[in-house]
Parts: structure tokens; sequence; C-alpha cells
């Protein structure tokens, strides 16, 4: 919000204070200053003139002689190029000599020949952004009233000699979205009495109404809890007084007319939005607010049209809207120089739907801003009875008495009550009753009580305070932050330590970096795009309302499409090896949990590029699918699962190598659980994220893991007694899988078994196609004896016996 001090002036004395100081202590108490706008302190040498003559220039059709009268003994000659200027206007003049807005300076000269003593301004030239000066003049010079006084300095007469404050107001800060709000504020922290008028007039009366002239309706006490409706007659449409218009570009709004100008003045003095409208343009005389019905349709002030939802707001008379409530006006009751009647809009709007439709419609307006943050339910009807009399005194217009209302509001001060015990424990220092007393006193907050329990009366200008803390906030803000004494508070260190679940998730980490994986933490959302890549389970992804992209619109289902992205980013930074893993969130928006999306904590990781580099001990060796399966293996194994670990192939996952991917299992209470899978990349997806063709990927459900029993560790002494190892070789069908060998071997062997290696495979010549040579190597041990030949010989030929028998494995000799 822009603030002008001159205006702040008006309502608190502060000529005194320095502007730089003037910032920093509203910034200390919470109203941040951003900066200080001074941009015409650099004007010199600019007056008030009159045009005496206007020619056309000789030499150049679209240039001016000008014959100007700038209060000296005689009249100056300046060439213009304005298209606006003509002979007895009163106009802004830069002397020779003169600094205009970027500190240009103005010298005497010939244009096209044609002497020129100076230059007429445009308001530009002054320093005003162009999207802030009156339409008429936008292409032109400034022409000022016709009693501007000549040769009177221009900053003097505008007013100039000011300094705007950008304010940063806080959403809990809307109080202070008004000049009244700053303005009660500056008399807090300086301690200074603050002149605030009110405007009771006749118009103003309570139990005065405007029957045979509007009917105001209210169906839903909720949506519109208070509304007034004030009428002017016999106004004339023209500019406002030059003093307003100036005041409004400096905080920076536009000029309209004098009417739509009252509306903005009060608007920004009291924080009060109001509308005007066309009083003979309506339908009826009847104001009913109401939602708008999905299908209907409304053409703003701006001429769009806008397509209407059962969620927005709009006030009709009657049958049709004529204006969105609370954002923007009709252009079917729009204030034009035909203007006679004024019918003046006051209230106060449901500010949640205020909210969605500006944000729908991207209407965010200084009017919308305010009724979405809220408003002081005391000003309402007195802030439409100031619009009123302004209208009468520079539209001239005549204000009818009485007013069209209906109101839900209870407006009295809110009582929150507190003590001074609790004030000092929160602020963390020693502070008086008197102290406390003088703070509120300074706010304008009354205090009946004593330190063991007061009660303060907040006004309504202050909906922002409702409970003891932030009475405690407001003490602590006049009092003055920097007066409360800044230490650590003493804390007994206490030892918490991790709960089971913190110690799992940092082992899991532990252990991939200790495989030589590196982390990395990427973000939860999506683009819907990517909801399908590497999708091993079918879930319905949680969409977010209100995205910052269409990137990011999606919360994540796996979270290996995300470092897919990572690997893609690395690469093409010619990073050749990626070995990456993140442990974090998934989100499913089809298995809600109490109402809310379920979410799962998993473990992925990618691994593409060389096991090892290129030395003098050999040449680069690429990872393949067993170096991905082996680090998943230690990853389990540091698990310590109780049951059994076996790996399916699988060729129906999504965007994965048919022949090489693996769904990982773990054998629970008789049932296998898949917990998760490993896989190299189908080469298509390689090929659309730039990968190497050799690239594998694995994630796995981490909660699920979790929740498995563990296997219960026992420590034994070392076998005392030698072991005893067999080797067998066979020929099996190239299906048969290492898992089913082993767990075949398992099942027919005893107990002395203690371990089956796989040390050998072979496919080429004397193997025929589609079968493949393995051998292994078994291991017997008996911990309390020593194991003899005939003992090892019997177990071998069952072992060898059901291998031939189960995976018709051709034993070799």
């Amino acid at each position: 919000m822009l603030a002008s001090r001159n205006w702040l002036n008006e309502f608190v004395d502060i000529e005194d204070i320095q502007d730089e100081a003037l910032a920093e202590d509203l910034s200390r108490t919470g109203l941040e200053v951003d900066g200080l706008n001074q941009d015409f302190s650099g004007l010199k040498k600019i007056v008030v003139g009159k045009t005496l003559s206007v020619e056309k220039h000789p030499n150049a059709d679209s240039l001016h002689v000008c014959q100007v009268d700038v209060g000296q003994e005689e009249p100056l000659q300046i060439v213009c190029g304005a298209p606006n200027v003509a002979a007895g206007q009163k106009v802004i003049v830069a002397l020779h000599g003169a600094r205009v807005s970027g500190n240009q300076k103005i010298k005497k000269g010939k244009l096209r020949g044609q002497e020129s003593n100076g230059m007429l301004c445009s308001l530009q030239e002054l320093g005003f952004s162009e999207n802030v000066i009156p339409k008429e003049f936008a292409n032109g010079i400034m022409i000022l009233p016709e009693d501007a006084p000549v040769g009177q300095d221009i900053k003097d007469y505008l007013h100039l000699e000011d300094t705007v404050l950008d304010l940063d107001i806080t959403p809990n800060r809307a109080d202070a979205l008004s000049m009244r709000g700053v303005a009660y504020e500056l008399s807090a922290i300086y301690d200074r009495p603050i002149d605030i008028n009110t405007y009771d007039d006749q118009a103003f009366e309570a139990g005065s109404d405007l029957s045979g002239e509007v009917t105001v309706e209210i169906s839903d006490s909720d949506l519109f809890p208070h509304y007034t409706a004030h009428l002017v007659k016999d106004v004339k449409i023209q500019a406002s007084p030059i003093d307003v218009q100036i005041r409004l570009m400096k905080e920076g709004i536009r000029p309209i007319n004098n009417v739509v100008d009252a509306t903005n003045y009060v608007l920004l003095e009291y924080g009060q939005p109001l509308h005007a409208f066309d009083y003979d343009k309506l339908q009826s005389k009847t104001i009913a607010p109401r939602l708008a019905k999905t299908g209907e349709k409304l053409v703003t002030l701006d001429g769009v049209e806008r397509d209407l939802t059962d969620d927005d707001l709009v006030i009709t008379d009657g049958q049709e809207p004529i204006a969105l409530a609370g954002v923007m006006g009709g252009l079917s009751t729009e204030i034009d120089d035909n203007t006679t009647n004024v019918l003046i809009e006051s209230a106060m709007f449901n500010s949640s739907h205020i909210r969605r439709t500006a944000r729908r419609l991207a209407l965010r307006s200084e009017s919308s801003l305010r009724n979405e943050r809220g408003l002081n339910i005391a000003t309402i009807d007195e802030a439409g009875a100031y619009a009123a009399q302004l209208m009468e005194e520079w539209a001239g217009g005549q204000a009818v008495k009485g007013r069209a209302w209906v109101s839900h509001l209870d407006v009295k001060n809110k009582e929150v009550t507190t003590n001074l015990a609790y004030i000092t424990s929160l602020l963390g220092m020693e502070i008086s009753f008197e102290e406390v007393k003088a703070s509120f006193r300074r706010l304008g907050f009354p205090v009946k009580g004593d330190a063991d329990e007061f009660t303060v009366s907040v006004p309504t200008r202050r909906w922002d305070i409702s409970i003891p803390a932030d009475l405690v906030e407001e003490v602590a803000r006049i009092y003055g932050y920097d007066k409360i004494p800044s230490r650590i508070s003493p804390v007994q260190p206490v030892n918490i330590g991790l709960n089971d679940w913190q110690k799992f998730e940092r082992q899991s980490h532990r252990t991939m970096e200790a495989l030589g994986f590196d982390q990395v933490i990427s973000y939860s959302l999506t683009s819907e795009k990517k909801l399908d890549v590497l999708q091993a389970q079918a879930h319905e992804a949680v969409a977010l309302d209100f995205p910052m992209s269409d990137e990011r619109r999606y919360m994540r289902t796996n979270l290996l499409t995300s470092l897919l992205d990572i690997a893609q980013y690395n690469l093409a930074r010619k990073v050749k090896d990626v070995q990456i893993y993140e442990i974090g969130r998934v989100f499913y928006d089809d298995e809600l949990e109490d109402d809310l999306p379920r979410e799962e904590s998993h473990l992925a990781a990618l691994w593409t590029g060389d096991v090892e580099g290129d030395s003098w001990q050999g040449k680069a060796q690429a990872v393949d699918f067993y170096d991905m399966k082996g680090a998943v293996e230690s990853l389990l194994a540091s698990y310590n699962l109780a049951g059994q670990i076996r790996y399916l192939q699988s060729t129906d996952l999504p965007d994965t190598h048919p022949g090489r991917t693996a769904l990982v299992q773990v054998e629970d209470q008789g049932e296998w659980l898949t917990i998760g899978y490993l896989a190299q990349l189908h080469p298509q997806i390689t090929k659309d994220y730039d990968l190497n063709n050799q690239s594998f990927v694995a994630e796995f459900n981490l909660q699920a893991i979790y929740d498995l029993p563990e296997h219960q560790v026992i420590q034994e002494p070392l076998a005392k007694y030698p072991s005893i190892s067999r080797d067998i070789a066979m020929i099996v069908a190239e299906e048969v899988s290492h898992a089913e060998i082993v767990a075949t071997i398992q099942a027919a062997a005893n107990s002395y078994l203690v371990n089956v290696k796989l040390f050998d495979i072979y496919r080429g010549e004397h193997i025929q196609d589609g079968r493949k040579s393995v051998a292994y190597q078994l291991t017997y041990l008996n911990p309390e004896a020593t194991l003899v030949d005939e003992e090892v010989n019997e177990d071998f030929a069952k072992v060898k016996a059901a291998l031939a028998h189960e995976l018709q494995a051709k034993i070799r000799d």
C-alpha cells in the first residue's frame, strides 16, 4: 500500500519526523516500509503558466509556437508538440535551467528555426507513472484549472513536496490498508493525538430509509452480512478537484471523474470498498445480492464478458446481475458523462467467495484485496455517507436523506481478558502494569481491572485481535521490540534418541551410502505426462487446486520419475557415472485414510555408467543387472528379515526391459508379499531421458519392509569340525532360474547343508540351444561332530535326484 506523508499528517502531526526515522519506526512495529518514494524532490524552476496564443509552427505540422505568461514581465515563446495545447489554457511550464523527471535539464534553444525558451510539461515529465495519469492527458500536456495562479511553483501548487511510503501490509494487519489505519498506528507509536472526523449527517441517521427510491433484499446473511445504499441526485460528471487527482495519483490510482474518484478516495481513507451505480440505468429499483447461477454472464467495467459460476457473489437489480460483488462493477450500470443520479454501495461480503472469484477471473483489485482480508464493520455506513458528501462537494449533487440497508452485524467492541503474569511470561521480561496500560492507551484500547485480571476493549477497527496472545503482541510492538532483552532460555539437555522408524530409516541411508549411492532430494510434485512412467501399480494421483505450474500439478506416485530427471540433468553435464538414491513419500488419492490421500515411504535407486573406470589394472566395467541385484541383496540383508526373499521375473512392468525385470518378494506367514522391484530400463525410456542403455532402477516400499518381522539373531560358537564340499554341474532349460535351482537343492538336502554357491554358467559349443550349463558348490557342516563321506554322499544323491525330477536337469559327471 502507498501512503502519502502529507495525507497522514492531516490525521497525526508527524512534520518533525524524518522520513528514514518514520520508515524505521513503522517497520519495527510491524508495518514494514519497503521504500520511500520521493519522485518529485528533484523538480526545479517549474511553474504555472498561461498560453496567450498558440500558432502552428511554420516549418513543422506537428509543432506549435506558443506565447506563454509565466508571471514575468514578458511572455515566453515556447515550441510545443502536444496535440491538446490551445490558447487560454493554464499549463505546467519548465523554464530555462529547469530540472524535470530523471534530472533532465531544460535549456533555451531553437526547434525548426523557432526560438523556444522552455517546455510545456506533461505529468510524466513531473515523474508520474503513465498508468495513473488521467486518460485525457496521457498523450499530451496537463491542463490545469482556470484558477491556477500564474507564476506559482508547481511543487507548491500541486503539493508535490511529499514522500510516499510503500508499505508491505501482512494479511493479519488489513486494518492498515487505509490512511486512517496507518494514522492510528502512528498515533500509538509517537503517542500523539489523532484527528479523525466522523461523517454522520442526516443520511447516516439510524432508522432512516430510502422508501420509494430503492429497496435492498438480502436472502443469505452469511454471504451478505451487511449492505447499505445511499442515493445522490443531480450530479454533474466532470474532473475532480486537482488536489484530489494528485492525491489519488500519488496513491497509485488513476483519476476517472468526480463520482468514481469519490469512491476511490473513501477506499483509501477508510479502507472500505464502495461502488457507484448509475441509478437511472437500473432496470428496477431493487438491489438483490445473491449467488450467481452457472451459465449466467456479466460484462464487467473492463468490457470483458465473464462466465459466472454458482460460487460467485453478484449484485442484481432483482433479476439480472449488474456487478460482481466486491470485485468489479458491471458495464450496464457504469458511471458515464450522462449520469445524473448515483446509487452508492457500501457493503460487506463473504470473504472466501470474493477471494475465489477474484483469483479465478484474475481480477485482483484494491477493492477485492480489502474485501478478502476484512473490513471495519463500524464504519461501513459512515464511509458511504462520506462518499455521498464528497459527491455533493465535487459534483454539485444532492444527497437524499436516509439510506436503504440490511445488516446482520453486531457492531460493538471486543472484550479480551488477560493478566500481567501472562504478558510477562510470554515477553520473557518484567514489565509493570502501568507500562502495559500505557501501551493500550496509546493504541486507543480502554482497560478495566488490575494486574491480576484486566479486560481490554478492542475497537472494531482492529478485528485481528481476539485472544490474550494478540494483546501480548500489541504490548510488545508499542513498548518496543528493541527493549525486550535478547537471551537464550535455559534448557535442560535431554537425550531423547531416535524412535524405531527413525533408526530404520537412518540404517537404510547408511547402507545405501556404503554401497556407493549418493542421496538426492527431489520435488514431491510432478506433471501429468510423467504420472504413468515406471508406475508399478495403478494409482490415482493427488491433483493440486492451485499448482505453481503444469510441471508441478500432481503429487508423485513413485520416486523413480524424479530420479530419471536428476540422472538426465547430470548426464547432460558430462557426469558419466550416476549412482543415486532417494528416501521419500509417495501419495495415492484412490486409497484414502481419514479422508486424506494415503502416503507411503519408499526407497528408490538408479544406477548407470561404470562400476569401475579405466585404470592400469584393466578397462572400464559397465554396470549390469547383477551389480544392481547385488546392491539390492545387500540392502535387504541389512534388514535381517525373518522371511525368505525371492526374485520373480516379470515381463509386464511398464517402461522396463521384459527380460531383466524382477519382482522382489518376502515370505510372511506363509504368503509372498511383493515389496518392490528392480529392473533394467526399457530402451525407449533411456532414449526419452537421454540415458545410457545400461541403466538400472529399483524401488521398494520401506513401510512394508519395516512392518515385516526380523530374524532373531543368536550368537553361536565357531565350528570345531571341518566342512565338506561337493560340486555339481547340470544342464537345465534356459528359463530355469537360479532361485528355482537353489530352492530345489535346499528342499531336498538335510540340515547339514549350510551353503549353496553358483560358480559357473556356460552356454555355447556342445550345449544345445535353449539350455545352459550351471555348476554349484554345496557345503555341508555338522557343528557337533565330524561328517563322514557316507552321510554327505547319501544326501548329495538325494539332491541330484530332486534336480533331475523337479527341473528335468541333466547331471553332468
